[in-house]
């Protein structure tokens, strides 16, 4: 069902990703590379980055963008990502600065009323021949009537130096968020030195982690010790078994899977980037 990108294809998505042009003052979203802004030198590639879509602007309104909604274009010319609730996949042609997104399929879930409005206008927009428009870490596609969608490229996150959100408790092959409580409060941060300090949601935690490959070993954790209420204890010391010994993990993009020997994990994020 994929058509496959030509090397002439990849040879100019290369030469877009560096010869971008950013719009003078006073220019459209919809401007080319002969608009009245200097030459952008940039390195970012379009393919194997994820944007993240920023707005939608059709017939002159623009949308704000719901903070799932995503695109992302493999070196096959495959598109996939999300519309802002529901997943898509469509062929992918570039050819200079023109990127031609064939027809493709989306899930079909029921979502909340604006997140349906904002996909219905980004499906309508992210189709047909697009003008790809790069500056910084910043991509603007416009179709041939003048709407367009805004994006800004999310680097994978690294492991140390991010502050990553645990968003849930994993037992094996089950997941499950963490207590209403503890949401958004449990924090992991791994330092280049060694160390790792954060909080499980109550009480704030530091000790030290050793890194090799993709293992991480934890020495010992020293924590504060507070009462906190019932349904935060109960993922604290959880949280604290997961962080004691030989784990491996696992970076998808800036999602973060830790897992212990006995099968019991964690799953973090980390936040985005503002471009």
């Amino acid at each position: 069902m994929w058509k496959q990108r030509t090397a002439v294809g990849v040879l100019a998505l290369l030469a877009l990703a560096a010869c971008g042009t950013e719009a003078g003052a006073g220019a459209g979203p919809g401007t080319g590379s002969g608009a009245g802004g200097g030459a952008v030198r940039t390195d970012l590639p379009v393919t194997g980055v994820r944007w993240d879509v920023d707005s939608v602007t059709v017939d002159g309104k623009r949308t704000a963008a719901p903070s799932d909604a995503r695109v992302e274009i493999d070196s096959k010319g495959r598109a996939t990502g999300n519309y802002g609730c529901n997943h898509f996949t469509a062929d992918v042609r570039i050819d200079g600065e023109t990127i031609t997104v064939g027809p493709g399929t989306s899930t079909g879930m029921a979502c909340e009323k604006d997140v349906q409005r904002f996909e219905a206008a980004m499906s309508r927009t992210f189709g047909g021949k697009l003008t790809a428009a790069m500056a910084k870490k910043t991509l603007t596609l416009t179709t041939e009537k003048g709407d367009s969608i805004a994006l800004t490229a999310q680097p994978p996150a690294p492991l140390t130096g991010t502050t990553w959100t645990v968003t849930t408790l994993v037992s094996g092959t089950v997941a499950s968020p963490l207590p209403a409580g503890a949401q958004d409060k449990a924090r992991i941060v791994f330092g280049k030195d060694g160390s790792v300090h954060g909080s499980f949601g109550c009480n704030s935690f530091r000790g030290r982690a050793k890194v090799s490959g993709s293992t991480i070993t934890f020495g010992r954790i020293d924590g504060t010790k507070m009462m906190c209420p019932a349904p935060r204890m109960k993922p604290e010391r959880e949280l604290l078994a997961i962080l004691d010994g030989r784990t491996t993990y696992e970076i998808d993009h800036r999602t973060l899977s830790l897992t212990a020997e006995n099968g019991k994990g964690l799953g973090a994020s980390a936040p985005g980037t503002t471009g």
